[in-house]
Parts: structure tokens; sequence; C-alpha cells
């Protein structure tokens, strides 16, 4: 018997993978948050989720920390990834390298290296919880953001340019006619890439002495006191909200392809 081979059939080992840590988890995390303690169906998680003020509270804080932090990203990246890109610096790649160095130090390590200079111009982390938690997700994830922008106005066709300057656009015009539209794909992925993560990122909050929780913080508390079926309920409201906002940007992002105006 002669066995055939096509291309399909790599995929299997892809799919298995998918199916054993993606779809298993996934229906034991909907299995728990849909049952009670005796394992019986009920959607008083659910309905508790959105009667609890504190929850909900916490949902309102995670959000708000992730936009704050989504915008200082956005504006500290945009004309950093700006420059790096419409200038032609013989040293561009070694300035770039400079932005994107941090990702490749440990997580923890920039965090307490961080926490140590905060510390020496604050002296109390605790008296500026807020600020420090947006200082500390910044310097996270602003690599993130900076790539996806740089990449994009990197790609830019210089002769779009031109060609406004052509038609008697000056430099502003030119930047928000022409280049910020185009850019609306590298912004709207980096937008995905930092609000996302922020939201749970709980681990800079405990690191830079902030005491409120966020939604990855809470979900934590749930399993530690052994309420597995509350937390999976939370996780699973979670999931479905970040669902939602990456089919809203990637409908964004299909839609500014091509030069559609913002």
């Amino acid at each position: 018997m002669k066995l055939q081979f096509s291309r399909k059939t790599l995929g299997i080992p892809y799919g298995i993978f998918l199916i054993l840590f993606v779809v298993a988890p996934l229906v034991v995390i909907v299995s728990y948050a849909f049952t009670n303690g005796t394992g019986r169906f009920t959607l008083s998680n659910l309905t508790g989720f959105f009667a609890d003020p504190n929850t909900l509270g916490t949902l309102l804080y995670s959000f708000v920390l992730a936009f704050v932090t989504t915008c200082v990203c956005l504006l500290i990246a945009y004309p950093v990834a700006y420059v790096l890109a419409r200038f032609h610096w013989k040293r561009r790649s070694v300035l770039l390298m400079i932005f994107i160095m941090p990702m490749w130090i440990n997580f923890t390590l920039r965090i307490t290296a961080l926490k140590e200079i905060l510390t020496l111009i604050e002296g109390n982390l605790a008296f500026h919880p807020f600020l420090n938690s947006v200082i500390g997700m910044t310097y996270d994830f602003l690599p993130f953001m900076i790539l996806p922008i740089y990449n994009t106005l990197e790609k830019l066709d210089g002769s779009l340019l031109e060609a406004a300057a052509d038609l008697g656009a000056d430099s502003v015009q030119a930047f928000l006619k022409v280049t910020l539209p185009l850019s609306v794909p590298g912004i709207v992925s980096g937008i995905s890439m930092v609000f996302l993560p922020a939201m749970t990122n709980y681990v800079v909050l405990d690191m830079l002495y902030n005491s409120t929780y966020i939604m990855g913080s809470l979900i934590g508390s749930y399993f530690s006191a052994y309420d597995w079926h509350g937390g999976s309920m939370i996780a699973l409201v979670l999931l479905v909200i970040i669902c939602l906002f990456t089919l809203l940007t990637g409908r964004d992002e299909e839609n500014a392809r091509g030069g559609a105006l913002l």
C-alpha cells in the first residue's frame, strides 16, 4: 500500500496543539463558569459579575489604566517611529535597536530597575500608584507600539508625498492627508498589542506598590481563594471583551488599507 503525502498532513501537529492547549482549556473554563459547586448549570456567576460593584469597578479601572497607557505609548511611539522611518540616517538601525533593546532584558529586572529610579525621584511609590503604573506599563509596552508603526511608515511610498507636494500640499497637509491615514494599520496593530495586555498585566502594579486590583489580579484572587467558578466567569467575560476588541480593530485595519481617511 502506497502512502500519499499532502501539505495538509503538516497541519496535523498544529491541530493537535490547538485542541490540547487552546480548545480543551477553554472548554474547562466555560464549564466552570456556568456551573456551581455541585456541578449543576447556573447563570449566577454571570449575573454576579454584573451585579458586583467591586468587579465592575475593577473592570473600569483596568480599562482606564489600559486606555491611558495606550494613549501615552502612542504619543511617544508615533514621533519616534516617524523620525526613524522618514529620515534616512546611516545609523537608523542602531537607533531602532536602542528602543527595542529593553525587550531583550528580563521583565522583572526591568521593572525592578524602574522601581529603584522612581523611588529615588518620589521617595514613596505609594503616593502616586496610578501614575507609576502608567509609567511602568508604558516602559514595558512602548516597543510593541513603535515596531508596527515603524514598519508601516518605513514601507510608505515616497512618491505619494511627492505627488501631494506637486498638488500644492504643504508638509502639514501631506502628513494629515497621506502619511497619517496610510499609517493607520500600524497604529491599530500597536493599540491592540498594548491595550489588551495592559488590562491584565497586574505584575507591574504589584511591583510598583499599587494595591488596586485590575482584571488579571482579580482573576488570580478568585483562583487563590479556590473559587474557580467565579474566576472562570471573569476570565470568560474578559475573553469576550478581548475578542470583540480584536474584531473591531481588525475591521478598522482592513478599512484603513488603501489610504482611507480617518
